[in-house]
């Protein structure tokens, strides 16, 4: 557990890093381009999705489902895996070549295919932005190839580590953008091509060097990574055919979330939209990246080391007590999050010609709120989505990922039936989006905790959910507790609603009182999974 808590702090703490950057990275962006009601802001999220979508393709459909064990059973192969690994690299590069040439050739269908009911203008502004971002899927790739290698060898740091760098580079941008052209127009029809070309290179750059940074820490591996095009010979097969479910399950997600994109496209420069979700699910990832990942991803290189010596027993104890410890933590910040929902959505909007900065900070936390009822979920289902692949089983998650694919696009069409029958109105419309999203998930992870359990039974579920009733218990007044600060605050019309700035500073006074109060209530229960925690929180603590 020493191993275990060190990754976590390292892994926490690096991710806690870039997102924090990331969430600076957005609010310059914001304070550049708009969110609500900018046909600017919302071309760019566009385009600069496409890369992003892919590059979760690959990450979800093949990366973290099949190379973290695939790599974690070379390491006792004579040569320490060199060979399996440089042949899967030489393979992956390739293919990641091939597929960001046909992207960026294929942008402005692709475009088309996720904004498609946006205007014209902003189509052909998205168009032109997607030609700069779209070689962004390559560099994602590698990215996320080496630093899966590392996290299969223990090296934990450089993967959370590296993205502050990109923020960097885009916060300058989008100041440089700012500063040359400013005020920096909303309509698309009036950006130019230098516009454009800063915008764009900006975004890609930033992606360039967040690849080459993990290439500084590659020594450390071990592993003397060369080309080598002869992939036959060293199970290669296998993680094909590994890969192959998983890419179809990441495939249904991506189809899934790009028929929500072009529903929400309706409303792209009039009301909360592709931007305004985009921002909704960074505030919404930050304690799932934070908590979840620098937590929950030591435990997958144990679950997977486990499984593969055939150590079932401690499968099972590694699942509970990560799930418990992880729901520890998520408990609180979904309190947090939920009562501070309005003053950090203000963070990610101004003032425009068709909006008040107040009024599309109260539809942004909607779409929060929505989004938000999943966190708990989306938790568990980390951990037992996860413990499949340690088994080499990517069939499954195919399956009930399917089922969640098909409850995204049957809540999706409904929302928008609604509003073509005019009993949804166009404000509300990403918010339906995103609580459509959230009811799927929730179903999904019900279903893969019951087919978990009949594949290695004994999962403990009623210790997750004898926690769960704890942290539900000191959660909810905390939360409570949160929003009355808000409240007495002046609410809507109060000093956190004055500016970025006051909406961070009133998210961050909520979210203390929150913590706090529900430290608290627990220490009262004397909760077992407070002491564990805090074990792990030293862990962060200067000297540890």
């Amino acid at each position: 557990m020493t191993s275990l808590g060190r990754a976590s702090a390292i892994i926490g703490a690096g991710t806690l890093v870039s997102r924090v950057t990331g969430l600076l990275r957005s609010i310059v962006l914001v304070g550049v381009l708009g969110s609500v009601a900018s046909e600017a802001a919302d071309a760019f999220t566009y385009a600069n999705q496409l890369p992003n979508s892919v590059f979760s393709l690959i990450s979800v459909g093949i990366l973290t489902a099949v190379i973290v064990p695939q790599i974690v059973k070379a390491t006792a192969d004579a040569d320490g895996g060199n060979a399996f690994i440089s042949k899967l690299f030489t393979l992956g590069t390739v293919v990641l070549v091939v597929v960001t040439g046909i992207a960026t050739a294929c942008a402005p269908w692709l475009v088309h295919i996720v904004a498609g009911r946006a205007n014209p203008e902003l189509l052909a502004l998205a168009t032109a932005l997607a030609y700069w971002c779209l070689p962004q899927i390559l560099l994602y790739g590698l990215y996320a190839m080496i630093g899966e290698a590392l996290n299969a060898r223990r090296i934990f740091g450089p993967f959370t580590w590296a993205p502050v760098v990109n923020n960097v580079v885009s916060i300058i941008g989008f100041l440089a953008l700012g500063a040359l052209f400013g005020p920096v127009p909303t309509r698309a029809a009036e950006w130019t091509p230098a516009m454009i070309s800063l915008l764009g290179g900006t975004a890609t750059l930033g992606i360039a060097l967040q690849a080459v940074v993990l290439l500084v820490f590659w020594r450390r591996t071990g592993l003397a990574l060369k080309p080598d095009f002869r992939w036959r010979g060293v199970g290669l097969g296998t993680v094909g055919r590994l890969a192959g479910w998983t890419f179809l399950m990441a495939f249904a997600s991506l189809a899934a979330g790009t028929l929500q994109g072009f529903i929400v496209s309706e409303a792209a420069g009039l009301e909360a939209s592709a931007t305004v979700t985009t921002n909704a699910w960074l505030i919404f990832m930050l304690p799932y990246s934070v908590i979840v990942l620098s937590i929950g991803t030591p435990y997958f290189t144990q679950i997977s080391e486990h499984a593969a010596s055939g150590r079932d027993d401690e499968v099972r104890s590694d699942i509970s007590r990560s799930i418990r410890t992880l729901l520890f933590f998520i408990a609180a910040a979904v309190a947090a999050v939920a009562a501070a929902a309005v003053p950090a959505s203000r963070v990610f909007t101004k003032d425009t010609e068709f909006v008040t900065a107040e009024d599309a900070a109260r539809s942004a936390a909607l779409v929060l709120l929505c989004y938000l009822l999943s966190l708990i979920p989306l938790t568990v289902l980390f951990i037992v989505q996860r413990t499949f692949y340690a088994y080499d089983d990517t069939r499954t998650p195919f399956w009930f990922t399917i089922v969640q694919c098909t409850l995204i696009v049957a809540t999706a069409l409904l929302a928008w039936a609604l509003f073509e029958a005019e009993v949804l109105p166009l404000s509300l419309l990403a918010a339906a989006v995103a609580l459509g999203q959230s009811v799927a998930s929730i179903l999904q992870t019900v279903l893969a905790v019951w087919l978990l359990h009949r594949k290695i039974g004994g999962l403990g579920v009623r210790s997750w959910l004898a926690a769960v009733g704890r942290f539900g218990l000191a959660a909810v007044p905390a939360g409570l507790a949160g929003w009355g600060v808000f409240v007495l605050s002046g609410g809507a019309d109060g000093w956190m609603m004055g500016s970025a700035m006051f909406g961070a500073l009133g998210t961050a006074v909520i979210g203390l009182v929150v913590v706090l109060v529900y430290v608290a209530i627990l220490a009262v229960f004397r909760a077992p999974e407070l002491k564990a925690a805090g074990g792990l929180v030293r862990r962060f603590l200067p000297g540890r």
